[in-house]
């Protein structure tokens, strides 16, 4: 007598391909639809208080930079780094005037106006 012989069922390509593609095309749709929820809840939250403003803020190392705070009149340079933290560098008796322009307006240049003379023939 001959033993049965077990075949395996039939596998149609066609729909598993599509039903990979389907679940792919919503988990791309679920990482964009979270990245607009994100964004959304973000702009309801305002960007800084009204008490504490940020006047200017420099790099001075790969981590750390100068800032330059203003906190009810008093404006004081706090230095910023990863393994310090925040630290009064300095308060300032006399307020730095914020609305000043620069006394040379082509001492002080951006990238695109050096790139932009260097292209220049």
């Amino acid at each position: 007598m001959a033993a049965p012989v077990a075949t395996a069922p039939a596998v149609d390509s066609g729909a598993e391909m599509i039903r990979v593609l389907v679940s792919l095309l919503g988990v791309v749709a679920l990482i964009f639809f979270v990245g607009w929820l994100s964004r959304r809840a973000q702009a309801r939250v305002s960007p800084g208080g009204r008490k504490i403003r940020v006047i200017e803020s420099m790099p001075v190392g790969i981590k750390e930079k100068v800032m330059l705070l203003e906190v009810g009149g008093t404006q004081l340079l706090v230095g910023a780094s990863p393994t310090g933290g925040l630290r009064t560098l300095h308060v300032l008796d006399t307020p730095v005037n914020v609305d000043a322009p620069p006394s040379d307006p082509t001492a002080i240049r951006g990238f695109r106006d050096i790139l932009s003379q260097w292209k220049r023939p």
